[in-house]
Protein backbone atom coordinates (compact mmCIF):
# COMPACT_ATOMS: atom_id res chain seq x y z
CA UNK A 1 0.00 0.00 0.00
CA UNK A 2 1.55 3.28 -1.12
CA UNK A 3 2.16 5.85 1.59
CA UNK A 4 0.16 9.00 0.86
CA UNK A 5 2.23 12.00 1.88
CA UNK A 6 2.61 15.68 1.09
CA UNK A 7 5.67 17.87 1.65
CA UNK A 8 4.53 21.33 2.76
CA UNK A 9 6.27 24.56 3.75
CA UNK A 10 9.30 26.43 2.43
CA UNK A 11 12.19 27.30 4.73
CA UNK A 12 11.33 24.55 7.23
CA UNK A 13 9.40 21.86 5.43
CA UNK A 14 7.09 19.27 6.97
CA UNK A 15 5.69 15.94 5.80
CA UNK A 16 1.98 15.35 6.30
CA UNK A 17 1.18 11.63 6.00
CA UNK A 18 -2.32 10.22 5.45
CA UNK A 19 -2.74 6.69 6.79
CA UNK A 20 -5.28 4.10 5.68
CA UNK A 21 -6.92 1.94 8.37
CA UNK A 22 -4.29 -0.41 9.79
CA UNK A 23 -1.40 1.29 7.99
CA UNK A 24 1.75 2.03 10.04
CA UNK A 25 4.49 4.62 9.64
CA UNK A 26 7.51 5.00 11.91
CA UNK A 27 9.92 7.83 12.61
CA UNK A 28 13.08 8.54 14.53
CA UNK A 29 12.37 9.92 18.01
CA UNK A 30 12.18 13.70 17.90
CA UNK A 31 10.80 14.01 14.35
CA UNK A 32 7.07 13.76 15.27
CA UNK A 33 4.91 16.92 15.02
CA UNK A 34 1.22 16.01 15.35
CA UNK A 35 -1.35 13.28 14.82
CA UNK A 36 -5.12 12.91 14.71
CA UNK A 37 -6.94 11.10 17.51
CA UNK A 38 -7.53 7.94 15.45
CA UNK A 39 -3.79 7.26 15.26
CA UNK A 40 -2.06 5.30 18.00
CA UNK A 41 1.55 6.02 19.00
CA UNK A 42 4.00 3.45 20.33
CA UNK A 43 7.71 3.84 21.13
CA UNK A 44 9.99 0.82 20.62
CA UNK A 45 13.71 0.13 20.66
CA UNK A 46 13.40 -2.26 17.70
CA UNK A 47 13.12 -1.34 14.05
CA UNK A 48 10.28 -2.58 11.82
CA UNK A 49 9.98 -6.37 11.37
CA UNK A 50 13.05 -7.63 9.50
CA UNK A 51 14.73 -4.21 9.64
CA UNK A 52 17.10 -2.15 11.65
CA UNK A 53 20.18 -4.29 11.16
CA UNK A 54 23.68 -3.60 9.93
CA UNK A 55 24.84 -2.68 6.47
CA UNK A 56 24.55 -6.18 5.13
CA UNK A 57 20.80 -6.51 5.53
CA UNK A 58 18.07 -6.95 8.10
CA UNK A 59 18.20 -7.46 11.80
CA UNK A 60 18.83 -10.80 13.45
CA UNK A 61 15.60 -12.74 13.38
CA UNK A 62 14.02 -14.56 16.26
CA UNK A 63 13.13 -17.52 14.01
CA UNK A 64 13.32 -21.17 14.93
CA UNK A 65 10.41 -21.47 17.34
CA UNK A 66 9.04 -19.56 20.28
CA UNK A 67 9.39 -20.10 24.01
CA UNK A 68 12.17 -18.71 26.14
CA UNK A 69 14.81 -19.26 23.44
CA UNK A 70 12.85 -17.29 20.86
CA UNK A 71 12.22 -14.46 23.30
CA UNK A 72 15.92 -14.35 24.20
CA UNK A 73 16.99 -14.22 20.55
CA UNK A 74 14.49 -11.46 19.87
CA UNK A 75 15.74 -9.48 22.89
CA UNK A 76 19.34 -9.90 21.75
CA UNK A 77 18.42 -8.74 18.25
CA UNK A 78 16.70 -5.66 19.63
CA UNK A 79 19.67 -4.88 21.87
CA UNK A 80 22.05 -5.24 18.89
CA UNK A 81 19.94 -2.86 16.80
CA UNK A 82 19.79 -0.27 19.59
CA UNK A 83 23.52 -0.67 20.25
CA UNK A 84 24.39 -0.05 16.60
CA UNK A 85 22.26 3.08 16.53
CA UNK A 86 23.83 4.30 19.77
CA UNK A 87 27.35 3.82 18.38
CA UNK A 88 26.28 5.70 15.27
CA UNK A 89 24.94 8.61 17.33
CA UNK A 90 21.37 7.89 16.24
CA UNK A 91 18.22 7.86 18.36
CA UNK A 92 17.83 4.69 20.44
CA UNK A 93 14.11 4.41 19.79
CA UNK A 94 11.59 4.60 16.97
CA UNK A 95 8.03 5.88 17.26
CA UNK A 96 5.31 3.93 15.42
CA UNK A 97 1.98 5.42 14.32
CA UNK A 98 -0.94 3.24 13.23
CA UNK A 99 -4.37 4.30 12.01
CA UNK A 100 -7.00 2.42 14.05
CA UNK A 101 -10.70 2.28 13.21
CA UNK A 102 -10.42 4.60 10.22
CA UNK A 103 -8.05 6.90 8.38
CA UNK A 104 -5.60 9.15 10.19
CA UNK A 105 -3.02 11.86 9.68
CA UNK A 106 0.49 12.29 11.12
CA UNK A 107 2.95 15.18 10.68
CA UNK A 108 6.75 14.99 10.78
CA UNK A 109 9.61 17.47 10.43
CA UNK A 110 13.39 17.58 10.37
CA UNK A 111 15.54 19.43 12.88
CA UNK A 112 17.17 22.02 10.58
CA UNK A 113 15.79 24.63 8.17
CA UNK A 114 15.77 23.02 4.76
CA UNK A 115 14.08 20.62 2.38
CA UNK A 116 12.47 17.22 2.68
CA UNK A 117 12.26 14.48 0.07
CA UNK A 118 10.15 11.32 -0.26
CA UNK A 119 12.12 8.43 -1.79
CA UNK A 120 10.26 5.49 -3.32
CA UNK A 121 11.97 2.12 -2.85
CA UNK A 122 10.95 -0.68 -5.22
CA UNK A 123 12.92 -3.45 -3.50
CA UNK A 124 15.68 -3.64 -6.12
CA UNK A 125 17.99 -0.86 -4.95
CA UNK A 126 18.87 0.48 -1.51
CA UNK A 127 19.43 4.09 -0.54
CA UNK A 128 22.10 5.45 1.77
CA UNK A 129 21.83 8.71 3.72
CA UNK A 130 23.98 10.72 6.07
CA UNK A 131 23.33 10.62 9.82
CA UNK A 132 20.14 12.36 10.98
CA UNK A 133 18.70 12.54 7.45
CA UNK A 134 15.99 9.97 8.24
CA UNK A 135 12.60 11.40 9.19
CA UNK A 136 9.95 8.70 8.68
CA UNK A 137 9.05 5.65 6.60
CA UNK A 138 6.26 3.16 6.18
CA UNK A 139 6.72 -0.11 8.03
CA UNK A 140 7.71 -2.05 4.89
CA UNK A 141 10.96 -0.05 4.67
CA UNK A 142 13.88 -1.48 6.65
CA UNK A 143 16.22 0.93 8.45
CA UNK A 144 19.84 -0.08 8.96
CA UNK A 145 23.22 1.35 9.89
CA UNK A 146 26.11 1.06 7.40
CA UNK A 147 29.57 1.58 8.86
CA UNK A 148 31.95 3.10 6.34
CA UNK A 149 35.08 1.54 7.81
CA UNK A 150 38.78 1.86 7.30
CA UNK A 151 40.62 4.88 6.01
CA UNK A 152 37.53 6.42 4.42
CA UNK A 153 35.64 6.64 7.69
CA UNK A 154 38.54 7.95 9.76
CA UNK A 155 39.50 10.69 7.33
CA UNK A 156 36.01 11.70 6.33
CA UNK A 157 34.39 12.53 9.64
CA UNK A 158 30.76 12.64 8.50
CA UNK A 159 31.36 9.68 6.21
CA UNK A 160 31.96 7.09 8.91
CA UNK A 161 28.31 6.18 9.56
CA UNK A 162 25.51 6.02 7.01
CA UNK A 163 21.83 5.19 7.27
CA UNK A 164 20.68 2.41 4.93
CA UNK A 165 17.12 1.92 3.64
CA UNK A 166 15.99 -1.28 1.94
CA UNK A 167 12.73 -3.00 1.09
CA UNK A 168 9.69 -1.52 -0.63
CA UNK A 169 7.83 1.66 0.20
CA UNK A 170 8.29 5.32 0.97
CA UNK A 171 11.03 6.81 3.13
CA UNK A 172 11.17 10.53 3.94
CA UNK A 173 14.51 12.27 4.46
CA UNK A 174 15.46 15.85 5.33
CA UNK A 175 18.48 18.08 4.85
CA UNK A 176 19.65 21.64 5.40
CA UNK A 177 19.17 24.42 2.85
CA UNK A 178 18.16 23.47 -0.66
CA UNK A 179 18.63 20.15 -2.45
CA UNK A 180 20.32 19.57 -5.77
CA UNK A 181 20.16 16.24 -7.65
CA UNK A 182 23.23 15.10 -9.56
CA UNK A 183 24.38 11.95 -11.32
CA UNK A 184 28.17 11.42 -11.36
CA UNK A 185 27.67 9.60 -14.67
CA UNK A 186 26.81 12.95 -16.27
CA UNK A 187 30.16 14.39 -15.17
CA UNK A 188 32.61 11.75 -16.26
CA UNK A 189 31.59 9.27 -13.57
CA UNK A 190 32.89 11.16 -10.53
CA UNK A 191 32.10 14.25 -8.48
CA UNK A 192 33.90 15.70 -5.45
CA UNK A 193 31.94 17.61 -2.80
CA UNK A 194 32.24 19.04 0.69
CA UNK A 195 31.80 16.12 3.09
CA UNK A 196 28.99 17.95 4.90
CA UNK A 197 26.93 18.47 1.73
CA UNK A 198 26.06 14.83 1.03
CA UNK A 199 22.46 13.97 1.95
CA UNK A 200 21.71 10.65 0.22
CA UNK A 201 22.62 8.46 -2.75
CA UNK A 202 21.47 5.29 -4.46
CA UNK A 203 23.07 1.91 -3.98
CA UNK A 204 25.69 1.46 -6.70
CA UNK A 205 27.29 4.83 -6.06
CA UNK A 206 30.77 4.39 -4.59
CA UNK A 207 31.32 6.78 -1.69
CA UNK A 208 34.76 7.68 -0.42
CA UNK A 209 36.87 10.45 1.04
CA UNK A 210 40.08 11.86 -0.39
CA UNK A 211 42.61 14.40 0.77
CA UNK A 212 42.68 17.80 -0.93
CA UNK A 213 46.00 17.82 -2.74
CA UNK A 214 49.25 16.75 -1.19
CA UNK A 215 51.39 18.11 1.60
CA UNK A 216 52.67 20.87 -0.64
CA UNK A 217 52.13 24.62 -0.78
CA UNK A 218 48.81 24.47 -2.66
CA UNK A 219 47.49 21.61 -0.56
CA UNK A 220 48.22 23.52 2.62
CA UNK A 221 46.63 26.67 1.16
CA UNK A 222 43.44 24.70 0.40
CA UNK A 223 43.32 23.24 3.90
CA UNK A 224 44.25 26.39 5.84
CA UNK A 225 42.48 29.13 3.86
CA UNK A 226 39.89 27.23 1.83
CA UNK A 227 37.61 26.42 4.75
CA UNK A 228 37.27 22.77 3.69
CA UNK A 229 39.88 21.14 5.91
CA UNK A 230 41.91 18.31 4.39
CA UNK A 231 39.22 16.10 2.82
CA UNK A 232 36.53 15.98 0.16
CA UNK A 233 33.83 13.36 -0.35
CA UNK A 234 33.99 11.46 -3.63
CA UNK A 235 30.94 9.95 -5.33
CA UNK A 236 31.49 7.66 -8.31
CA UNK A 237 29.23 5.64 -10.59
CA UNK A 238 25.88 6.02 -12.30
CA UNK A 239 22.96 6.88 -10.03
CA UNK A 240 21.12 9.62 -8.18
CA UNK A 241 22.93 11.73 -5.60
CA UNK A 242 21.22 14.34 -3.40
CA UNK A 243 23.32 17.21 -2.03
CA UNK A 244 22.37 20.02 0.35
CA UNK A 245 23.39 23.67 0.06
CA UNK A 246 23.88 24.23 3.79
CA UNK A 247 26.18 22.28 6.10
CA UNK A 248 25.57 21.88 9.82
CA UNK A 249 29.04 23.26 10.52
CA UNK A 250 28.37 26.30 8.34
CA UNK A 251 25.07 26.97 10.12
CA UNK A 252 26.71 26.60 13.54
CA UNK A 253 29.50 29.02 12.57
CA UNK A 254 26.98 31.57 11.30
CA UNK A 255 24.99 31.40 14.55
CA UNK A 256 28.11 31.76 16.68
CA UNK A 257 29.26 34.73 14.61
CA UNK A 258 25.85 36.41 14.96
CA UNK A 259 26.13 35.99 18.73
CA UNK A 260 29.59 37.53 18.80
CA UNK A 261 31.35 34.25 19.38
CA UNK A 262 32.90 33.42 16.01
CA UNK A 263 35.11 30.38 16.56
CA UNK A 264 36.17 29.93 12.96
CA UNK A 265 39.08 32.32 13.11
CA UNK A 266 40.33 34.56 10.31
CA UNK A 267 41.15 31.71 7.95
CA UNK A 268 38.71 28.87 8.69
CA UNK A 269 39.88 25.45 7.55
CA UNK A 270 42.46 23.92 9.88
CA UNK A 271 42.46 26.97 12.13
CA UNK A 272 38.77 26.56 12.96
CA UNK A 273 38.22 26.17 16.69
CA UNK A 274 34.70 24.74 16.58
CA UNK A 275 33.60 23.31 19.88
CA UNK A 276 31.83 19.96 19.81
Amino acid sequence: MTLQQEIVGNAMQMAVVSLHPGQTVYCEAGKFLFKTTGVTMETRLSGPPGGGGAAGGGAPQAGGGGGMGGMLRQAMGTAMQAGQRALAGESLAFQYFTAVGGEGTVGFAGVLPGEMRALELDGTRAWFAEKDAFVAAESSVRFGIAFQGGRTGRSGGEGFVLEKFTGQGTVIIAGAGNFIDLNPGDFGGRIEVDTGCVVAFEDGIRYGVQRIGGLNRQGLMNAVFGGEGLSLATLEGDGQVILQSLTIEGLANALRKAQGGDKQGPTGGLFSTNEG
